[in-house]
């Protein structure tokens, strides 16, 4: 499958701030805002909203409007979604593809906006995995620079990428209905960097892949590629704020391997599991010992079916606190001897 790089933006440029997923942004506006006054001051870029990024409970037929929308619209170069949430499955079906690839932007999301990246791919558009007005241009207390200069970067440039193991993490959220936290910085905790396993070699390839129950819903739906589409990728892999135990991840990753598409995966990035939630407080300890257990599961999953990949845990590209942008069916290097990863934006 042939995938192309949308034009970039520019410092001053128009970009679209869309919610296809939760309409999140009218129930926090302290944060969203600012968010928006981050995406002015750091980067330069003038947001542009439409009817449902602040409305909650929008129809899926009018986030697609929007969104598609978005894509037409000759002066905005980029289109980020607000935050993620749990049904953009039911919104992709109305968009308007001959629209979006007549028209390719840079579209950057994570978690369910996967929906939107996995269309996006099968479009023959590379997008970006990461990113989110509410999360990474909102957080509490200051900008994390590891997520800020992977998010510049993604934006503004074409190269290639050096992904940094970062030095701290967190996962454990202030609590966005009091506006007051939004002065104070989130708990962060020692990284002990990334986890390989497989042989030492050297994989190149596109990625695929993202949120992944996203993922299996998608498998559910057969809107994902074919095996053979997807021979010589790269998976990149992440689990969500919903916290889905090792078992299910487990079963999850299973049902990939008997759809038959682990059989052609040269690597597999992970990303560090978010183990941590409001409705489930727990310990550092506790959490380092769900991230075991993550591990453990997929490496268990993937033994019958993938060919002794390369794979990489703890990543920092999902739900976890900083977070990489990973372009969405672009190029990957994935070194397992120097024990590097670069990506192409």
């Amino acid at each position: 499958m042939t995938l192309n790089y949308p034009p970039k933006p520019r410092p001053g440029d128009r970009v679209a701030v869309v919610s296809p997923s939760a309409g999140l942004a009218g129930l926090f506006p302290h944060v969203y805002e600012l968010g928006l006054r981050r995406l002015r001051e750091e980067f330069g870029l003038e947001p542009v909203e439409y009817p449902t990024t602040r409305a909650t409970g929008a129809d899926p037929r009018e986030r697609a409007r929007d969104l598609t929308a978005a894509f037409a619209d000759p002066s905005v170069t980029a289109v980020l979604a607000v935050v993620g949430g749990d049904d953009l499955i039911t919104v992709t079906p109305f968009l308007d593809d001959d629209v979006l690839r007549a028209n390719p932007k840079p579209y950057f999301g994570y978690s369910d906006n996967t929906n939107v990246l996995n269309h996006l791919y099968r479009l023959g558009i590379v997008a970006y995995h990461g990113g989110s007005v509410l999360v990474h241009l909102g957080r509490s207390g200051r900008p994390h620079p590891l997520t800020f200069d992977s998010l510049r970067a993604a934006l503004f440039t074409s190269d290639w990428y050096d992904l940094t193991p970062a030095t701290e993490w967190g996962d454990e959220p202030l609590d966005w209905q009091d506006p007051a936290t939004l002065a104070d910085e989130p708990p962060m905790y020692p990284s002990e960097g990334w986890r390989w396993h497989g042989p030492a070699r050297v994989v190149r390839g596109r990625t695929w892949g993202g949120c992944l129950e996203i993922v299996h819903w998608l498998m559910a739906v057969d809107r994902v590629p074919s095996a053979a589409d997807l021979a010589g990728t790269v998976l990149v892999l992440e689990t969500s704020n919903e916290l889905p135990p090792a078992q299910e991840v487990f079963r999850m990753v299973r049902n990939m391997g008997e759809r038959g598409l682990l059989a052609a995966v040269p690597a597999i990035v992970v990303g560090r599991p978010k183990a941590w939630d409001f409705a489930r407080p727990c310990s550092v300890a506790e959490r380092l010992a769900w991230a075991a257990d993550q591990r453990e599961a997929i490496l268990s999953a993937i033994g019958p079916y993938a060919d002794d990949p390369v794979v990489v845990f703890d990543v920092d590209l999902g739900h976890t606190d900083p977070q990489v942008v990973i372009p969405y069916g672009g190029e990957i290097r994935v070194d397992a001897v120097a024990r590097r990863i670069a990506v192409r934006y």
